[in-house]
C-alpha cells in the first residue's frame, strides 16, 4: 500500500468518525417552533370544529353529545405525546424499521381483505378496517408511514443510480403497484391516490429523470380522460354527479351528500352563521364530522374563517418543505418531503371534494376529521419532521 493510499484511507476514517460524531450530537438542537405551533394550533381548532360538527349525531347515536369529541381528544393527547417523543429521537434510527414497516403494512392490507376471520369491517360498501376488540384502525394509514420510511431510506442510499430505470423507477413502481392493487380491492380510491402521490413526489425529489415524471402525469391525464369519456365505468356515477350535482335525478340518491355539502358552504357566506350555529350537521349532511367537516367549517365560520384555516395549512406545508430543504442529509430531507406531501395532498383532495372541484373520493381532512388512529398517526408523522428539524445544520 502506497503512502497516498494510506493517507486516503486515514482521511476516509476521520471523515466517518466526524459523521458519527455529528450523528451523536444531532438531535440536541431545538425543534422547529413555528412548525410545532402550527401543528398544535390546527389540532386544537380541529377538536373545536369536531365538537361543533358532531354533537347532534353523537347525541342521536349515543345520548352523549360529547362522545366523538372526548374520544378524539384522548387520541389527540396521545398523538401530541407521541409527536414530542419521536421529535427527540434521532431520525437515523428509523432506518432500521423502514423495511419492517413497509412489509407489515402490506401484510395488514392483505389481512383486511381475508373474509371469515373477523377482522374486516364493511363500511359504506368498503372493507378497510381491522378490528381488535373495541379498537379498530385502517391499515392504509400505516401503509403511508411504511412507504415514507422505506422510500426515504432506500432512495437516500442510491444517489445517482436513481436516474436509471432499473434502480430509480422499477422497484418503487412495483411497490406502489402492489399497495395500490390491494387498496383498490377494498376499494379505497382516495387512499390509493394519496399513496401514489407520496411515492411519486419522493421519487422525483430523489432524482429520477424528469421525463419519467412527465410520463406519470401523462398516464394520470389519460386515466382522467378515459373516465370522462365513459370508457372506465368504475364509480362512473360519481363522475356524473360531479358534472351535474344539482340534477334532480341525483337529489336523493348518490348526489345527496355533495348537494348538502354545497348548501352548507353557500349558507356560510362571508362571515358564517357562527360557531355551533350551523344547520346542515343536524342529520342533513352525511359524514359531517368526518370527510365533510370542512363544509361545516365553511357554514359556521364563513369564507373568512375557512380561508384562515387554509392559510394555516399552507403555512404548515411551506414550513415542512423548508425543513426538508435545510435537512442535514438526504434521508432527513426525504422524510420531511414525504410527510409534508401527504398533508398537502390530503388537504387539497378533501377541500376539493367537499367543494365539488373533483368527484367525491371519500378522504379525511388532517387534524379535523374524526378518526382517533388517523389523528395519532398524523401527529406521530409530525414528530418525524420535528426530529429532522432538530438536526438541521446551524446557519
Amino acid at each position: 500500500m502506497t503512502r497516498e493510499e494510506r493517507a486516503l484511507r486515514q482521511e476516509q476514517r476521520e471523515r466517518a468518525r466526524a459523521i458519527e460524531a455529528a450523528a451523536r450530537e444531532a438531535g440536541k438542537g431545538p425543534i422547529d417552533v413555528p412548525f410545532l405551533l402550527l401543528v398544535l394550533l390546527l389540532t386544537a381548532i380541529g377538536l373545536i370544529m369536531l365538537f361543533s360538527a358532531s354533537f347532534p349525531s353523537a347525541y342521536y347515536e349515543t345520548g352523549n353529545p360529547a362522545h366523538y369529541f372526548v374520544r378524539q381528544g384522548i387520541f389527540a393527547v396521545l398523538g401530541v405525546a407521541a409527536m414530542l417523543v419521536i421529535g427527540r429521537i434521532n431520525y437515523e434510527r428509523f432506518r432500521g424499521v423502514a423495511k419492517l414497516a413497509l412489509f407489515f403494512s402490506i401484510a395488514l392490507l392483505i389481512l383486511v381483505l381475508i373474509p371469515g376471520i373477523g377482522t374486516g369491517k364493511l363500511t359504506h360498501g368498503a372493507q378497510r378496517w381491522i378490528r381488535v376488540g373495541s379498537f379498530q384502525f385502517q391499515p392504509s394509514e400505516l401503509a403511508k408511514v411504511g412507504v415514507i420510511l422505506f422510500f426515504a431510506d432506500s432512495i437516500s442510499k442510491k444517489k445517482e443510480r436513481m436516474r436509471t430505470l432499473r434502480y430509480g423507477v422499477v422497484p418503487y413502481a412495483a411497490i406502489l403497484g402492489v399497495i395500490a392493487g390491494l387498496m383498490m380491492l377494498e376499494p379505497h380510491l382516495s387512499g390509493t391516490m394519496l399513496i401514489l402521490g407520496i411515492g411519486a413526489a419522493m421519487m422525483f425529489v430523489g432524482g429520477i429523470r424528469s421525463y419519467w415524471v412527465g410520463l406519470g402525469f401523462g398516464g394520470v391525464a389519460a386515466l382522467v380522460f378515459a373516465y370522462m369519456q365513459g370508457w372506465i365505468t368504475y364509480n362512473s356515477s360519481r363522475i356524473a354527479i360531479w358534472l351535474d350535482p344539482l340534477n334532480q335525478e341525483y337529489m336523493q340518491g348518490a348526489g345527496y351528500q355533495t348537494r348538502q355539502s354545497l348548501i352548507a358552504i353557500g349558507s356560510g357566506g362571508l362571515l358564517g352563521m357562527g360557531l355551533g350555529k350551523g344547520r346542515q350537521k343536524f342529520m342533513f349532511l352525511p359524514e359531517e364530522h368526518n370527510d365533510f367537516i370542512f363544509s361545516i367549517v365553511c357554514e359556521e365560520l364563513g369564507l373568512v374563517g375557512a380561508t384562515l384555516i387554509m392559510a394555516l395549512f399552507a403555512l404548515l406545508i411551506v414550513r415542512g418543505y423548508w425543513i426538508a430543504l435545510h435537512a442535514r442529509d438526504r434521508f432527513g430531507s426525504l422524510l420531511a418531503v414525504g410527510v409534508t406531501t401527504q398533508v398537502a395532498l390530503q388537504v387539497f383532495l378533501n377541500i376539493a371534494v367537499v367543494s365539488n372541484l373533483i368527484p367525491n373520493t371519500g378522504i379525511s381532512l388532517p387534524f379535523f376529521s374524526y378518526g382517533g388512529t388517523a389523528l395519532l398517526v398524523q401527529l406521530a408523522e409530525m414528530g418525524l419532521v420535528l426530529s429532522v428539524s432538530r438536526q438541521m445544520p446551524a446557519s
